[in-house]
């Protein structure tokens, strides 16, 4: 969901204004993998074409992005899962290479899901970070057995009412100012109101390289606003998940999150727990991609 994947993932490979498969196949040496990256399509049930990155050899294991960031922001981690599995590290409508086609609702990403799954063999292993776990939930209870373990990272529901939470009516906000082409002031307003980083930040934020990136997709923060609706914490759909699910949240992460992954463990039929210490929102691929591992290889 966060904006700082940009910085301090996606700006790896891009911070010298590299291509992003030039990028990304630089960056992927450092990880010690070698193998093939192949950019596919699918076509989802609406029409909708969907790019994603397929490496490695294995069991297939679906990356989902959280908000205001695109696939490259998973491109790290599904290098180093590439070693163990055959990773599918998609564009989520709207992003990236992907299309998109209005109006939006959930069940479409759910459906782009889907059609991976489908390229991917009948059945995959579903792997989703803050809002994208959010997503990656509402996908496992839909796609039934077809989705066979699910990993999450920090989904961002609130478990105390008395936490302050992200303003009312998100995502009518998010489509009111990217209509009037105020695609900036709708970054700004993610960042600062929804967030909750210093507004100093924020304006040097807009002078930053990869603002321009964070823009072209700022259409799509009104997709993760109608994902994570109230914020309110899901149970009836946690519930219904059967799948071996781990949820996962880092030790210098925000608060509430802990407090979040421990709420989603016990509901769930089959779940089970994991902190990283030492980890934020914005988790480390080399400290994730050991514990997606072990999970992926039961």
């Amino acid at each position: 969901m966060f904006f700082w994947m940009i910085g301090k993932q996606k700006r790896r490979f891009r911070q010298s204004c590299l291509p992003y498969y030039t990028g990304i196949r630089l960056y992927r040496k450092r990880l010690g993998f070698e193998g093939r990256i192949c950019l596919k399509k699918v076509i989802s049930k609406d029409g909708t074409s969907i790019m994603y990155d397929q490496l490695g050899k294995g069991p297939a294991v679906i990356l989902v992005c959280g908000g205001s960031v695109d696939r490259a922001s998973n491109a790290p981690l599904a290098a180093l899962l590439a070693k163990h599995f055959t990773t599918f590290n998609y564009d989520r409508r709207g992003r990236g290479d992907s299309g998109d086609t209005p109006p939006y609702a959930v069940e479409r990403e759910v459906e782009d899901i889907d059609a991976v799954v489908a390229a991917a063999g009948a059945a995959a292993f579903l792997y989703g970070t803050s809002s994208g776990a959010s997503l990656a939930l509402e996908a496992t209870r839909k796609l039934s057995n077809k989705i066979t373990r699910l990993a999450l990272w920090e989904p961002p529901y609130f478990v105390d009412e008395s936490s302050p939470r992200p303003p009312a009516n998100m995502a009518e906000t998010f489509t009111k100012l990217v209509s009037a082409g105020l695609r900036g002031d709708a970054v700004e307003f993610f960042m600062s109101k929804v967030v909750g980083m210093p507004q100093e930040f924020v304006a040097e934020a807009r002078k930053a390289p990869w603002w321009k990136e964070q823009e072209a997709i700022a259409h799509t923060l009104a997709y993760d606003a109608t994902i994570m609706g109230d914020y309110s914490l899901p149970a009836e759909l946690i519930a219904a998940i059967n799948v071996p699910t781990i949820v996962m949240d880092g030790g210098a992460s925000f608060p509430f999150m802990r407090a979040t992954a421990d709420a989603i463990a016990k509901i769930l039929p089959n779940g089970q727990r994991h902190t990283l210490e030492g980890q934020t929102h914005n988790v480390a691929p080399e400290a994730i991609a050991p514990v997606l591992t072990k999970f992926f290889s039961l």
